[in-house]
């Protein structure tokens, strides 16, 4: 069948677990019959939440709907330490977790507060003379790698019920989520990695009803469905203030 190159537009699709960013978008590009789709800001397998398809023309605006913050809500687990930083990685280190105080775990969040240097993980995308560190770091290589500027812009302890913790943080582009929680345990002396994660805003996109889609809706190919979720040019620039 004839790739369709006529659509032009953003797509919000609430991701599931135990898939890949890139995953999404091979089922979009089936069900929508068309070549032209990236994502914005990818997302780990573990995480859910809103990833940001663009289709067609759409395509020139990545860079741009990337640069925007995000939040995110998400869960840590004291106590464990893994080489990927989440629970999807082996178990490194285990110390016993303290009965910390609100005070000592509020100390801890506000440490990562504003602007600070972020040493990225070596299970991620970022590329050292061309190689992807997640390549590497299954060869078990570990390599020097350069600290990230980053800025949190807010964030909320939702929920404390040891060893894990709950919280809700707004953050710029470039921003590893699991490296925030294991770096909270490392400064609690305890170890931490993350349990879970799903970003619920990009920038100026929030779910509401209507406006975004499922992997169930591409994978069972009901493009009528999803081509109604999809929001056109003009829509985003208005979105944007633009």
């Amino acid at each position: 069948m004839k790739s369709d190159d006529s659509l032009n537009g953003v797509l919000l699709v609430d991701k599931g677990p135990d898939m890949t960013s890139h995953d999404v978008v091979a089922v979009a590009r089936r069900c929508l019959n068309t070549r032209k789709i990236g994502h914005c800001g990818t997302l780990d397998p573990m995480a859910t939440g809103m990833l940001i398809l663009v289709v067609g023309a759409a395509t020139k605006l990545s860079d741009l709907l990337m640069s925007e913050d995000k939040e995110y809500t998400g869960t840590l687990k004291l106590g464990q330490v893994t080489n990927t930083q989440d629970r999807e990685g082996t178990v490194t280190e285990e110390k016993p977790v303290p009965a910390f105080s609100d005070g000592e775990i509020k100390a801890a969040f506000e440490a990562f507060q504003g602007d600070f240097y972020q040493m990225p993980p070596m299970v991620s995308a970022i590329k050292v003379n061309g190689v992807p560190l997640h390549k590497l770091a299954r060869k078990g290589q570990e390599v020097a790698r350069e600290p990230r500027f980053v800025r949190v812009y807010g964030h909320e302890i939702t929920r404390v019920e040891l060893p894990e913790i709950d919280f809700r943080i707004v953050c710029s582009k470039g921003f590893y989520v699991r490296t925030y929680a294991h770096d909270i345990g490392q400064k609690l002396g305890c170890g931490a990695h993350l349990t879970a994660l799903r970003r619920t805003r990009s920038g100026h996109f929030t779910f509401k009803p209507g406006n975004h889609t499922t992997f169930d809706a591409l994978k069972q190919g009901r493009s009528d469905e999803v081509r109604a979720a999809m929001m056109s040019l003009y829509d985003v620039s208005k979105l944007r203030g633009a």
